[in-house]
């Protein structure tokens, strides 16, 4: 490779004449290589000059510094007498667009550069490679290139993502064969994505999740498509309808876990509501998450008290702007249902939870006294550390402290419901003790539990043949709510117990989608966000 292609764009269209070093760039003096050029408008060979002028266009960096091309560019007669043009300047294809003021090359440049790092981040990235450049310069290079997927794809996947979570939503639209992204729609409605498919004809399988508005979308513009439920979601509708069943029997996880530590002689914990601690003002997030059980407890507090006047739940859901699930919920639990505290992040103090704990056991409650014990023993957090966990403790009711006794909690019916759908070889111990235990004290889990595990099985293993079976059992049971949607949506479930086809690569599609959307800083318009999604995907 001569040094002359290096320096120029095209060594096909130009001739390099002369380099001039200046202070803080390079001027490359070029002119063009051709006798004779087209004319623009009718294409004829034209050879008479008619003047010529120095164009500047900028380029690529040579090493971090500038680079600027000065281009002798001329202008010619046309003598076509049907031709509009009389006079014209030469076009340079591969070297510059007309009236740019910049090389193709370093447009395209500033193109890839918006795509993967963004406006605002791509114009500080390209001033350090000395190809200083605005954010709106690289949002319009980004707008400009067109980006056009040349095939249909033949298995669609297809689901929402969020504009603004519980407000706006649009679609995306997945080739799973190819494993990229095919299209984006502004909305979520069952008339816009009928509407692409019509104009997109040859789809033959569409996976999708359990919303109607998409199965609406794909009967209407393509009926020859086999539609498939997404499993996932199959898996997470029988876990929700299994835990509708376990919030009801609230009580009776208590008992269970009472009954649990009887048997294993453990210590039984309850965690009650987080309190601000007296040795110290409550955190911002204590404070937040205060605030928000304060908001749950006056709304189920003034729900319940509208149900007892005789309202409808839909009259109460519609007062207090809740759900009629929420309030169905609340009333089969009986009482106010406390969430479960969130797990802290992993921390240095953690490896030395066990000492600590035994330690308070034995009556040791002082902060500073434990930490002065645990510096003598390597550890090399912080004071406040040990006073947070110390405050912690203090707001967790404990019976009385005995030594050597395991200490166990009561699940949340989150969690119970998930040691409820795992097989008894994926549990341990304790886990398999409790759902023993609450599967006696209550028949209804217990049976509801049983039919739960043999959907799972059933959707993992794909027997469709036992299908029809299941749901025949089912439709008068505390299942019935689920097994009604099943039938609504029976050739699609079928198909998911049969074809390999899923959702789960929309799913990673999606969350690129949402990083690319918050690397924009409030720029992602749509037009914006979905060539940044395609260029991604291409």
């Amino acid at each position: 490779m001569s040094y002359c292609s290096i320096l120029l764009p095209d060594a096909a269209e130009l001739r390099l004449t002369r380099v001039i070093s200046e202070s803080d760039f390079l001027a490359v003096e070029v002119e063009v290589a051709r006798a004779v050029v087209p004319c623009p408008g009718c294409g004829r060979v034209c050879s008479r000059r008619h003047s010529y002028y120095v164009r500047t266009l900028a380029d690529l960096p040579s090493h971090g510094v500038r680079v600027q091309l000065r281009l002798r560019t001329r202008k010619f007669f046309c003598d076509a007498r049907a031709c509009s043009r009389r006079i014209f300047t030469e076009r340079l294809p591969r070297t510059a667009a007309p009236y740019a003021r910049c090389s193709l090359r370093l447009s395209e440049a500033f193109r890839n550069i918006g795509f993967v790092a963004g406006a605002e981040a791509g114009a500080r990235l390209a001033r350090q490679l000395g190809m200083a450049t605005s954010p709106d310069t690289l949002l319009r290079r980004m707008r400009q290139f067109v980006i056009g997927n040349g095939w249909i794809p033949r298995v669609l996947g297809v689901d929402d993502w969020a504009w603004r979570r519980g407000h706006r939503y649009g679609t995306i639209l997945v080739d799973l064969e190819r494993r990229s992204v095919v299209d984006l729609l502004p909305d979520r409605s069952a008339e816009s994505f009928a509407a692409w498919l019509e104009t997109h004809p040859g789809i033959e399988i569409i996976s999708r999740d359990r919303a109607g508005c998409y199965a609406e979308g794909a009967t209407q513009g393509a009926p020859q498509a086999v539609q498939v439920a997404d499993r996932w979601h199959l898996l997470r509708n029988v876990s929700e309808a299994l835990q509708r069943v376990v919030e009801r029997e609230r009580k009776q996880l208590i008992s269970a876990t009472a009954t649990l530590h009887q048997e294993l002689g453990a210590v039984a914990v309850v965690r009650v509501p987080c309190l601000p601690a007296v040795s110290r003002l409550p955190s911002r997030a204590e404070q937040s998450s205060q605030q928000k059980r304060n908001q749950r407890l006056a709304s189920y507090r003034e729900a319940m008290r509208l149900r007892q006047t005789g309202s409808t739940q839909e009259e109460v859901a519609r007062k207090l702007a809740l759900s009629t699930r929420t309030i169905r919920r609340w009333e089969q639990a009986g009482q106010f249902p406390e969430r479960a505290p969130v797990p802290p992040k992993r921390k240095q103090i953690d490896r030395w939870v066990s000492y600590l704990e035994r330690r308070w056991r034995e009556g040791r409650s002082n902060a500073l006294a434990l930490w002065r014990e645990l510096r003598q023993q390597g550890y090399r957090g912080s004071r406040g550390a040990v006073q947070r966990w110390a405050t912690r403790q203090r707001q967790i009711a404990l019976p009385p402290a005995v030594s050597g006794v395991p200490r166990l909690l009561f699940p949340s019916p989150r969690q119970a419901t998930w040691w409820l759908l795992q097989e008894p070889a994926a549990r341990d111990g304790k886990q398999n003790a409790f759902v023993n235990a609450l599967e006696q004290l209550s028949p209804a889990i217990a049976n509801v539990a049983q039919q739960a595990r043999e959907f799972v099985s059933l959707l993992r293993e794909r027997r469709p043949h036992q299908f029809a079976k299941w749901l025949e059992r089912n439709q008068a049971g505390e299942l019935r709510g689920f097994v009604k949607s099943l039938r609504q949506d029976e050739a699609a479930v079928r198909s998911a117990l049969t074809l390999p086809w899923s959702n789960g690569q929309v799913e990673g599609h999606v969350h690129r989608l949402k990083l690319l959307k918050r690397q924009m800083f409030g720029r992602a318009k749509f037009d914006l966000l979905k060539q940044r999604v395609l260029y991604a995907a291409a």
